[in-house]
């Protein structure tokens, strides 16, 4: 698991690869990831939107932004959690994703969370380090 904490609002992600959905011979690797977004701070504070960016093994960057996540715009009160999955595809069996969602206050304060940076691995994947 991956985390990230910012002005305590905790992301934690788990990725995890969606063999049934993958084809490596076709070059289509697929993983899911759980998100649970914990409201440890003081205040109320609603996730208007998100942005990723997503790096295939081969440094192809795709950055993907848009309003909440799953299309919702959660809003979490001091000590609430937000969870839910997605998905990610790739042409090659590995990647990176980082990004951050864009929070607001009920005073309209906006600010940025991040969302650690995660890999995304196929199994069996040998990996070289220099």
């Amino acid at each position: 698991m991956y985390r990230a904490l910012t002005r305590d609002i905790e992301v934690v992600v788990e990725p995890f690869y969606l063999e049934e959905q993958s084809d490596p011979e076709d070059d289509r690797y697929v993983w899911g990831y759980r998100i649970v977004i914990s409201n440890n701070s003081g205040v109320a504070v609603r996730l208007i939107n998100r942005y990723w960016n997503i790096t295939d093994q081969n440094g192809q960057v795709d950055e993907v932004t848009g309003p909440g996540v799953v299309g919702e715009q959660p809003r979490l009160r001091p000590g609430d959690t937000y969870e839910y999955s997605s998905g990610c595809p790739l042409d090659t069996p590995s990647g990176l994703m980082f990004g951050h969602y864009q929070m607001e206050t009920d005073e309209g304060e906006l600010f940025d969370v991040d969302i650690p940076a995660f890999s995304l691995d196929s199994p069996g994947l040998l990996r070289v380090l220099n």
